[in-house]
């Protein structure tokens, strides 16, 4: 496939530090990759780092990425420290553990390859930057859009004429393997803050609701009108001992739909003295687990419970009490951008016994105080049904896809 213009453009620019930003899908990883095994045969002698959030996202976003371009390119297995690309070793890096900077620090890089900036600590891109001292040492990064206050917004994307850095903006039109139906399906899908940062590319900041196109005239259905479910996802509990309590039952139907099927609740708030101990609790919990949550005669079988993995106490009585859970995927900005991704498609919908979602999702916003320190996150009060839903659904997110929904990229 003939690379475009921009990609063209990228690869030629001999710029020692260069980052390429912009919106989902746009060729930016490709450009990266491509300019990077370009690039090694006259790198200098030194070592090499491919840097990411984790070590599963670096394989997964680059070295399989190198596998499927050319397998002779790269020796490499998944969770290895390190990997041999185009005949030069590469340390393997992931910003999520804390041993990786203290690892970075002792390396006299001659070149880094950084996918997605904006998820790493400033901490370790600063150590990163410091540790590239062989002459002729390059470091050529990516990332999606984030707030405008981020740290590689302002202190280096802000700044790059004066650094020195080239700097890069990609759109989905400037992938030449998208058609223009895939294109405009990603486009009808997002909204508000994530069309204009997936989308457009734009350092834009979070601001007001969350869930900007939830419509309960649309999205609320009568439990008795819910059509069967093929499938149960996950029940997500959110664990509170002041706040209330709750659980989502989330299901799918046939046609591949998302249902918020039904909702325990318990507010210790609504009366003095309703202040409930695990043990209580987990009994109350247990016992509507066990009850019937859809109209149909026969339901299918709920494949697991997944809790807020802040709640280590109350998973621990719910064990003893016969119902083993597993820590919930709680990556709040990824899994709020699932929920709202399934909003943006039609492909959420919830049962009128959902109350606490329903009351809670109008007024899900995000914080401006998070925003002002460049980064984003929702305001932490009348959130708890939201927060259980979103591990729920959490349970089917697809990584590798654009949109995050298993089956629709």
């Amino acid at each position: 496939m003939a690379l475009s213009t921009r990609q063209l453009g990228f690869i030629k620019d001999e710029s020692s530090v260069k980052i390429a930003h912009g919106s989902i899908r746009s060729s930016k990883t490709t450009a990266q990759i491509i300019d990077w095994l370009r690039w090694i045969p006259n790198a200098p002698p030194g070592p090499l780092a491919v840097v990411g959030r984790t070590k599963d996202t670096v394989g997964r976003n680059v070295l399989e990425v190198i596998e499927q371009l050319d397998p002779r390119a790269i020796r490499w297995r998944p969770g290895a420290p390190t990997a041999v690309i185009m005949g030069r070793r590469h340390h393997v890096l992931g910003a999520n553990d804390q041993q990786s900077e203290t690892k970075v620090r002792g390396l006299t890089l001659a070149g880094a390859l950084v996918d997605e900036v904006t998820v790493l600590p400033e901490s370790m891109f600063v150590t990163l930057l410091g540790r590239l001292s062989v002459t002729g040492a390059r470091l050529i990064g990516t990332t999606n859009p984030d707030s405008p206050n981020h740290w590689l917004k302002t202190k280096y994307l802000d700044r790059a004429a004066d650094l020195g850095w080239s700097v890069w903006h990609f759109t989905m039109r400037d992938n030449p393997g998208l058609s223009a139906e895939y294109i405009d399906r990603m486009e009808r899908e997002y909204t508000g803050l994530y069309y204009r940062r997936f989308i457009l590319g734009e350092w834009v900041a979070a601001e007001g609701a969350i869930l900007d196109r939830w419509d309960p005239d649309t999205m609320v259905v009568p439990w008795a009108d819910m059509p069967p479910m093929l499938r149960y996802v996950a029940v997500g509990i959110d664990y509170g001992t002041t706040n209330p309590s709750a659980a989502v039952l989330v299901g799918q139907d046939r046609l591949g739909r998302y249902w918020l099927v039904d909702e325990f609740r318990h507010d210790p708030g609504q009366a003095p003295g309703s202040r409930l101990t695990d043990a209580a609790l987990s009994k109350r919990m247990i016992r509507w687990l066990l009850d019937e949550h859809h109209p149909a005669p026969t339901e299918p079988v709920i494949p697991s419970v997944v809790a807020d993995p802040a709640a280590a106490s109350f998973r621990v009585q719910m064990a003893q009490d016969g119902i083993r859970t597993r820590p919930a995927n709680n990556e709040v900005l990824t899994g709020i951008q699932h929920m709202a991704s399934l909003i943006g498609k039609d492909m959420l919908r919830v049962s009128d016994r959902c109350k606490g979602f329903i009351q809670e999702a109008p007024g899900y916003s995000w914080d401006k105080k998070a925003t002002e320190k460049g980064h984003d996150a929702p305001v932490a009060v009348a959130d708890h049904s939201l927060d259980a839903a979103r591990y729920a659904l959490m349970e089917d997110y697809d990584p590798t896809s654009a949109s995050g929904i298993t089956g629709l990229d």
